[in-house]
């Protein structure tokens, strides 16, 4: 309760230093806002920095450093033959204490031993998080006071602020990439473990997927087989169907909204168009699974096919459903974007409007058009829950849409499912699925980059 106290405090107190270090500035210029360097706007941003940012930097490396401090002042207070138990059993313990602390359920029976050790490290939070909002409240303090006085006709308070401004933007650039190397990092060194165990090219090509590896001998109905080719042609197949729904789809509504639709029929169906990509896709698996799948399979009776009440085709058609707002509304912003000097250029040499937006418009914005059906398909290969619902799990070897297939991200989350052991081939099979996952989808994006570059050239 305290962190959020303090957040809020942070808040109200740069507010306040906003105003005061504006209304400072003016205070020392003696009405004359012409006389400061800088807009009285920023010394107020100036100050409210100030009062802001050391109390803010301060409650997140504290944030950081006190779970850690709070442990070691806890197990000080330990017997001394607790913390000389072995270290997973003393790592077990620590977790069951944080959690009756916290009132959550622990894997053993209270006995005072532990509820005495539970209110001792819930006394160490709350002295924590108490010493926290009294050092935030008084770096806030002192900080607009310090921001307040350093105010004067000559700061170049736009230029320190413009400076707080660029360090921030560039934390934030670096937090990015440095979390996006840390993903590929952590895929990586796992995959490596589960190749360890799992030749390359038998997860590269091996045509069966059965991950259920024994824990004894005698264990029966424990293949471990884990070729993932299965996996791939299945999600291949489901992204398929869906571009083979979403481009048509999207690419033609496109079409239509930039170049032949009246601007109030646009500015209305456009964003009705959007809602599909903000629904969510739990609820377009809901749909798929009792709404298209009967449908395929009634539709399939009629014609005498053998149509799975689970297949790839109900989930393909509803994926590709989901993303055409993402193949229409960023083709209809990159054909808006084409000048219209090239609309007239060919329209005075005689072209008809469908053989300009064949000829012109579309060559022109190809590689916007290009972009978006590329992320589309990223899109489509990393989609979920419309597979489990209604394309189902069965790693089946086949390009039949009729029958149940299952992917690559579906069998990610089955094989992370529960409580699981992080040494067995099984687990480690969901990061190597991952990092083939990873290097797909940065290909396409590779694709798409040199798409855009090539034709951009030729368009310019």
């Amino acid at each position: 309760m305290q962190i959020q106290i303090l957040f809020a405090a942070l808040v109200v107190l740069s507010v306040i230093g906003y105003f005061a270090g504006r209304s400072r500035a003016v205070a020392v210029a003696a009405g004359e806002t012409r006389t400061l360097h800088s807009l009285p706007r920023y010394h107020g941003i100036y100050v409210a920095l100030w009062c802001g940012l050391p109390a803010l930097l301060a409650s997140v490396l504290w944030l950081v450093v006190e779970p850690r401090l709070a442990e070691w002042l806890l197990m000080a207070q330990l017997p001394s033959g607790v913390r000389e138990l072995a270290p997973d059993r003393l790592a077990l313990l620590l977790v069951d204490i944080k959690n009756l602390a916290a009132g959550n359920i622990v894997s053993r029976e209270v006995d005072p031993a532990l509820l005495a050790a539970s209110e001792a490290y819930a006394s160490i939070r709350r002295t924590s998080q108490t010493a926290l909002l009294v050092v935030g409240l008084t770096l806030a303090l002192g900080g607009l006071a310090v921001g307040r006085r350093y105010i004067s006709p000559d700061l170049r308070a736009r230029n320190q602020v413009e400076r707080v401004i660029t360090v921030v933007m560039i934390a934030a650039s670096l937090v990015a990439i440095l979390t996006t190397i840390g993903i590929v990092l952590s895929l990586l060194f796992e995959a490596l473990r589960f190749f360890g165990r799992v030749p390359v090219n038998e997860f590269l090509f091996g045509l069966q997927w059965s991950p259920q590896t024994a824990l004894r001998e005698d264990q029966v109905g424990a293949s471990g087989a884990f070729g993932a080719v299965p996996l791939f042609l299945g999600t291949l197949l489901i992204t398929a169907i869906a571009m083979c729904v979403a481009v048509p789809i999207g690419l033609f509504s496109a079409i239509y909204m930039s170049e032949y639709a009246s601007p109030r029929f646009r500015a209305a169906t456009k964003p009705t168009l959007e809602i599909l990509a903000g629904i969510p896709t739990v609820v377009y698996g809901v749909f798929a699974a009792l709404t298209m799948a009967p449908f395929f399979r009634g539709l399939g009776e009629e014609f005498g096919l053998d149509v799975s009440s689970e297949s790839a085709l109900a989930a393909g058609v509803v994926m590709g459903i989901m993303i055409i707002p993402f193949v229409s509304s960023l083709s209809d912003d990159v054909m808006n974007a084409v000048p219209q000097s090239l609309r007239d250029g060919s329209y005075a040499l005689g072209a008809t409007k469908s053989e300009t937006i064949a000829q012109v418009v579309v060559p022109a914005a190809l590689p916007g058009i290009v972009s978006s059906v590329l992320l589309a398909v990223s899109r489509a290969i990393g989609e979920t829950m419309i597979v489990v619902m209604a394309a189902g799990l069965a790693a089946n070897l086949t390009i039949n849409p009729l029958e149940a297939v299952t992917t690559v991200t579906v069998q990610i989350v089955t094989l992370l499912v529960g409580d699981q052991e992080f040494d067995s081939a099984k687990t480690l099979a969901a990061f190597a699925l991952g990092l083939a996952l990873f290097v797909v989808t940065l290909a396409l994006n590779i694709l798409a980059l040199q798409v855009v570059r090539r034709y951009r050239e030729k368009y310019d």
